[in-house]
């Protein structure tokens, strides 16, 4: 089989290969598909069972359901695989579940694909917890509900209204496998399909499992194909006796267009071949698979969001934040600093010419002065030093102009006095020399 992939492969005849066996797979009649009472129930107009295969509901006077058994004797094997539920047949869907004995169920499509409605939300919410399918006299119930990077498991429980019967039914839900598309590589899918088989639901002594997509042909199709390879490789003494295309063209007498394009048919290959691999009996590669699939990363829904940008500077860099933690201190005594360098030179030239300062007063001014240097080369100061840093600015401001003391004339009284006393002796010498 691995010689045959790769001889596919390097000619690029996959295309071909398919065009091959739609060209040879049989055309049944479906005429109980195409009764007018009956196409609301179908999903797609050119997607019907056949009518030698298709499912036979019980109750009610329809007994019309898109679904097909298949049977594989030799594999001992039995499917059902249908369409994704319409809002008006999830209670047909149900009473099939219930009426074939299924066990498990397995999705493999999301209910929203690309913007469009694939399959209706035939479960219950984890909010609601129960749902009631009044047109099949069926509750469901959601036990638990097992959420892995690419599939969820779930626990139901159905409940027959009418007979107060109920049974577990496991919902396998494959959430990352693309319309028309492959799953992200045979390793998530093999795990998945391990994690069915191990489940029980495909046994023989159990009702058919009901497998689903949303038209029950393309995914469904490939599940189905690949269990029942790796099966017959298994069971057969010779695993090479195990041909796809014909497995594939029996499987296609129960339902029509199983894959439903190329890469699904290279993808069942490639999924065959190393899930053979696994079947010989090495358990370690069957738990390798766990890990290959990353199933325990988070899913894509459930992914948490990027972190946050960085908080915008509130000063929008006009004060280069500090990296220490108390910067806001640091900053302030390096500002005084700062402050009481600049000032000291004009302080000395002030305090020449000042006024004579009272008797040790210019010691106190040279000692804040002289702490202020000192400290300049010591980071770390005491509460009081700080404080006389602060009041430096207060001590280096120039004295004020003091008022004129009582009794004494300013400057410029004396000389207009003076002025005003010339001016009358030379008018008083005028008059007394020329008169």
């Amino acid at each position: 089989m691995e010689a045959e992939f790769r001889e596919i492969d390097e000619n690029g005849s996959w295309n071909a290969i398919y065009q091959e066996i739609r060209q040879q797979s049989c055309e049944l009649p479906c005429k109980v598909a195409k009764l007018p009472e009956n196409k609301n129930r179908n999903r797609y107009r050119d997607v019907s069972p056949f009518d030698h295969s298709r499912i036979c509901l019980q109750l009610g006077t329809n007994d019309y359901i898109n679904a097909s058994l298949i049977t594989v004797e030799e594999a001992q094997r039995k499917y059902i695989l249908t369409q994704g539920p319409l809002p008006n047949t999830c209670g047909n869907f149900w009473e099939m579940v219930w009426e074939q004995r299924t066990h498990g169920v397995v999705m493999l499509n999301r209910v929203i694909e690309k913007g469009s409605v694939k399959c209706a939300q035939y479960w219950p919410h984890r909010e609601e917890r129960d749902a009631i399918f009044e047109d099949g006299n069926f509750k469901l119930t959601l036990i638990s509900e097992d959420i892995k990077s690419y599939y969820t498991v779930r626990q139901l429980e159905l409940k027959n209204l009418s007979t107060d019967e109920t049974r577990e039914v496991l919902h396998f839900h494959y959430t990352t496998w693309p319309d028309f598309g492959v799953p992200e590589s045979p390793a998530s899918f093999l795990n998945f399909l391990f994690k069915v088989q191990k489940s029980g639901c495909l046994n023989s002594d159990q009702g058919p499992v009901v497998v689903h997509c949303s038209a029950g042909i393309g995914r469904s199709g490939t599940f189905c194909l690949v269990d029942t390879c790796l099966l017959l490789m298994s069971s057969r003494k010779d695993p090479s006796s195990v041909r796809i295309r014909d497995v594939l063209l029996e499987m296609r007498r129960y339902r029509m267009g199983l894959i439903q394009t190329a890469d699904q048919l290279r993808f069942s290959y490639l999924a065959v071949i190393e899930g053979a691999k696994y079947i010989k009996g090495d358990k370690s590669l069957q738990e390798s698979l766990k890990e290959l699939s990353n199933e325990e990363d988070d899913p894509p829904e459930f992914t948490p969001p990027p972190p946050l940008p960085p908080p915008r500077d509130p000063y929008n860099g006009k004060v280069e934040p500090s990296f220490f933690p108390e910067n806001d201190e640091l900053l302030q005594q390096m500002e005084i600093r700062s402050l009481g360098s600049s000032q000291e030179p004009e302080l000395r030239k002030r305090n020449i010419a000042a006024p004579e300062p009272p008797p040790g007063g210019d010691d106190q001014l040279h000692g804040h002065i002289g702490t202020e240097d000192h400290d300049s080369k010591a980071p770390m100061k005491s509460q009081q030093q700080e404080m006389e840093e602060q009041e430096l600015p207060e001590a280096a401001e120039p004295p004020k102009e003091s008022s004129p003391e009582p009794g004494t004339w300013s400057p410029l009284l004396t000389n207009v006095c003076l002025c005003t006393a010339l001016a009358l002796s030379a008018y008083v010498c005028y008059r007394a020399c020329f008169h």
